[in-house]
């Protein structure tokens, strides 16, 4: 670490949605203290996401062990920094038992519960002025995605994806929504369509080949790294998705999202920017849970969701994000 330099450890989550969610926080302190560095603690499938931070020293994978014996592993790694800042947005208490100048630890709070990224925003106090999710990408990850994206015509992702059957809206209601906007007469006319997803998710991919020619279909599910498929979204013009981490990625990207909830609290976990929606059934977050409390049967929870209220919701966001596509392309 250079000398003057204002070292920061950050922990923060696990899981990719969360992860972006609190990202915003790291931007914030980045453009605050201009000397800062960064350690970042992150789990595994998390980690990647802040691989192309401008200010970073260390990325520290946190592979959870059994007693919570991770965090001891943590604090290992990180006790013999004496730190300006200590994040942690996971409560675990590490931060007291290390030097450090001040700390900022997560602490779950008495009140009504709020969105992610004001629950994030409160650990620094500036919960008033919230920090968006911010992702730091290279020159070299925006090139290769200009890359994957090039070709003509608007770009329509889907990421029809989650990370349990409960909250996974059917591959088929995603191919009709996609042919309702990209065939003729669409409001996508003539657009291309990407799928993103990790490589499990690849036979939802093949699900929707044909919902455009070949020429016109990007494949973002097999061999795509985290941070290039989110600059890969910077490309888009639409994305709809399930309650995800790469739904928050979208709207991370400032791509127009419409994300798709239903046994999931979009009061907390919905998609974050000016340029979003969120489609729902006709049944209320509570209502579903009133049906399965502990979300633990194995049915998906989304099949009330018509095809029709996704549809109308996308083309009324298209609409409305006109100008501002327009303005760009322009430019």
């Amino acid at each position: 670490m250079s000398r003057g330099a204002f070292p920061i450890l950050f922990i923060t989550s696990n899981r990719i949605g969360d992860a972006v969610l609190s990202s915003g926080l790291l931007k914030r302190l980045t453009d605050e203290i201009p000397n800062a560095r960064f350690t970042i603690a992150a789990g595994p499938v998390a980690a990647p996401l802040f691989e192309e931070v401008p200010t970073l020293d260390r990325i520290i994978t946190v592979e959870k062990a059994r007693n919570r014996a991770h965090w001891f592993d943590l604090w290992r790694e990180v006790r013999r920094t004496r730190w300006g800042l200590v994040v942690d947005l996971r409560g675990s208490g590490l931060s007291r038992f290390v030097s450090t100048r001040r700390r900022a630890i997560w602490r779950k709070g008495s009140g009504p519960p709020v969105h992610k990224v004001i629950e994030a925003a409160r650990v620094l106090k500036i919960e008033d002025d919230p920090a968006a999710p911010y992702i730091f990408t290279s020159e070299e990850t925006e090139a290769r995605a200009d890359e994957l994206t090039a070709g003509h015509g608007p770009i329509l992702a889907l990421a029809p994806a989650a990370n349990w059957l409960g909250k996974t809206w059917p591959l088929e209601r995603f191919s009709r929504v996609a042919m309702r906007l990209l065939n003729d007469g669409g409001m996508m006319q003539g657009g291309r369509l990407m799928v993103l997803g990790g490589p499990e998710d690849g036979k939802l991919a093949k699900g929707l080949r044909d919902v455009v020619p070949r020429h016109q279909f990007i494949n973002l599910t097999e061999d795509t790294d985290l941070i290039t498929a989110f600059a890969c979204l910077k490309r888009a013009r639409l994305f709809i998705g399930n309650d995800s981490g790469t739904m928050h990625l979208a709207a991370a990207a400032g791509v127009p999202t419409v994300g798709v909830f239903g046994p999931s609290d979009e009061r907390l976990y919905g998609p974050w920017g000016e340029a979003v929606r969120v489609a729902r059934g006709p049944r209320s977050y509570e209502q579903i849970r009133a049906v399965d409390p502990g979300f633990g049967q194995a049915l998906c929870h989304m099949m009330d969701l018509p095809v029709e209220t996704v549809g109308d919701i996308a083309e009324e966001l298209l609409a409305a994000t006109t100008t501002r596509f327009e303005t760009e392309t322009d430019a």
